[in-house]
């Protein structure tokens, strides 16, 4: 049984929409998840004739991969995206499809890349599902969403200021993923090999309000489905001064906290390495490493 749905996945595509025109200008985390990819990609030696990145806003995954050592190794490459708004004014292989309900033939594809999209699925194991049937045996999925630190500084500035002015706070922050589940959730999606881990990113800003109009301008704006009302002025105002005085540096200006988690996995396939079963090991571990087995003592 799928979960109840968390965001108005509407709403989402709507701001996506509204936010492909100006998304150059903020899309720093974008291209930063985008050459972090290609750069992973170089590192491994085989060739993926069919790939799809399924987030491709305005492409950057695409020119990172095209300036990386990793671009010979990507034959045809499928831009898609929740929103068709991204892809418009842009040549090759396009469709606007959504991550929970995938187009795709099961095991016709080499390569699955997300960027930055995931972490919006109402289920997010649902859709980790379809990727990893989507590939073929041995195929390479690749994704990285938000994690649980996101936004951590805008999350209590705009928690206190509401709790103070208005008696009671709402979730003005989407949950994101925490960085310890990633590769629990690809195993539990039926990957092979899974592997995750956290980059961490502090951008500075003059001002609180200008980190909000950078995720508006991102299309990461508030799409639960059980969200407060508009944000009162007066919220707004307190929590700036909180923001600042709890997060400021010397210089005045605050930061803002990005948490990517990197997930690596590939479709099962016979030829893939296997854990050896628990108490097959010829060998102890203290043997191999010439260490005296005892207790590790805490004062």
């Amino acid at each position: 049984m799928s979960p109840p749905p968390l965001f108005d996945r509407a709403l989402r595509r709507k701001r996506l929409d509204r936010a492909a025109a100006g998304f150059e200008a903020a899309a720093f985390l974008q291209r930063r998840a985008a050459e972090d990819a290609a750069d992973r990609l170089a590192s491994i030696m085989r060739q993926f004739p069919l790939s799809v990145d399924l987030s491709a806003r305005t492409g950057a995954f695409a020119e990172a991969l095209s300036a990386s050592d990793a671009r010979g190794r990507v034959g045809t490459l499928i831009e898609a995206d929740f929103s068709y708004a991204m892809l418009r004014g842009r040549g090759g292989v396009r469709i606007a499809l959504d991550e929970e309900a995938l187009p795709f033939a099961p095991e016709s594809l080499d390569l699955a890349v997300s960027l930055l999209s995931l972490q919006w699925a109402n289920d997010l194991v649902g859709a980790l599902i379809q990727i990893r049937q989507a590939l073929k045996p041995d195929g390479l999925f690749l994704g990285a969403l938000l994690g649980g630190q996101t936004l951590t500084e805008l999350r209590q500035s705009l928690l206190q200021a509401e709790s103070e002015i208005l008696g009671g706070a709402g979730p003005r922050v989407s949950p994101f993923a925490d960085a310890f589940d990633g590769a629990a959730l690809l195993q539990r999606a039926g990957f092979a090999l899974p592997v995750s881990d956290v980059d961490r990113i502090t951008v500075r800003y003059d001002h609180p309000l200008k980190l909000m109009a950078d995720l508006r301008a991102m299309g990461e704006t508030n799409a639960l489905i059980d969200r407060p009302g508009p944000l009162r002025r007066d919220v707004i105002a307190r929590m700036s001064e909180i923001y600042a005085d709890r997060f400021a540096s010397p210089d005045g200006r605050i930061p803002a906290t990005f948490e990517i988690v990197t997930l690596t996995g590939w479709a099962p396939h016979e030829s893939q390495q296997k854990p050896l079963r628990p108490g097959s090991a010829k060998m102890r571990l203290a043997d191999a490493l010439g260490a005296v087995e005892g207790r590790l003592e805490r004062e």
